[in-house]
């Protein structure tokens, strides 16, 4: 899963590592409630990680997890710090208990469910990974109007999906296959194919198909960095921009996330940089 915010929305790369936890262009009256909100998803997410543990202690995990939500929907003080601290957050900005629960719920679902069977599952299952950690942040700032809500769960999708395509090689290491199942078979594609880190016309057109698709998606909710104000704005753009570069990198070695997986570079920054502040995007591949 992924949670990259430069700015507030998730970055591909490992589900909670690129949260904006210590970004310069965040309003300093942020900061400390989203390093909480951080703290939360990068633990449940570490939680339900644990390999070498069963996952039914790791499922455990996550409902104490869940109960410690619960007391706080009840007004009650959570046993643990870092439940006490969400507690303050939570209610100092009115944030939506439900939310959390979501992310807990996308969790599990990564200790039981390794493959998906279509698209559509895979996008609800973005909906809980993902969507979340944008809709928190737009509460936060005070702008989740509806639109702006619906814009940021086409960036946090697409985001997440960036991410998969990613790391096909590194999430076959955990055994999950991201790739909608309907996806391999329409394009003659095999789990022996993903193991051995083939490369052929079968596998490049069945990511270019997947990059393609998720460009889309970013592309849809972009607006909404020419909504948000000031630094919240330009960081967001910054954020679909770098989604666009991961893409475009994918789109440039063909898929072939086995010998070399895209990651943004100091040219990419720059690029990103200029782009954000005087925009003329996105683009494509």
């Amino acid at each position: 899963m992924t949670l990259n915010l430069c700015a507030g929305y998730p970055l591909p790369v490992d589900h909670y590592e690129n949260f904006p936890v210590a970004s310069v262009l965040l309003p300093r009256r942020l900061r400390r409630p989203i390093e909480v909100i951080y703290a939360f998803a990068r633990s449940a997410d570490d939680l339900a990680d644990e390999g070498e543990v069963a996952a039914e202690q790791r499922l455990a995990a996550l409902q104490h997890y869940r109960e410690q939500l619960e007391d706080i929907g009840r007004g009650e003080t959570p046993a643990e710090p870092l439940f006490q601290r969400l507690a303050v957050v939570i209610r100092e900005h009115d944030l939506p208990l439900s939310l959390f629960h979501d992310l807990l719920d996308a969790f599990s679902q990564d200790v039981v469910k390794t493959r998906y069977a279509d698209f559509g599952e895979l996008v609800q299952y973005c909906r809980r990974s993902a969507n979340p950690v944008g809709r928190l942040l737009l509460h936060l700032y005070g702008r989740a109007t509806p639109h702006n809500l619906a814009l940021s769960d086409g960036i946090c999708t697409a985001l997440q999906l960036i991410n998969f395509w990613q790391d096909v090689a590194i999430d076959w290491q955990k055994q999950r296959v991201y790739l909608p199942q309907e996806d391999l078979l329409r394009f003659g594609v095999t789990e022996a194919q993903i193991a051995a880190g083939q490369v052929n016309p079968a596998w490049q057109a069945l990511m270019r198909f997947e990059i393609e698709r998720t460009r889309k998606l970013l592309q849809a909710g972009a607006p909404l960095a020419r909504v948000l104000p000031g630094r919240m704005g330009l960081e967001l753009r910054m954020i679909v921009l770098g989604g666009e570069r991961i893409l475009k990198k994918l789109w440039d070695v063909q898929g072939d996330v086995f010998t070399q997986r895209p990651v943004l570079k100091a040219g990419d920054w720059l690029y990103m940089l200029s782009r954000a502040c005087w925009p003329a995007w996105p683009g494509k591949p």
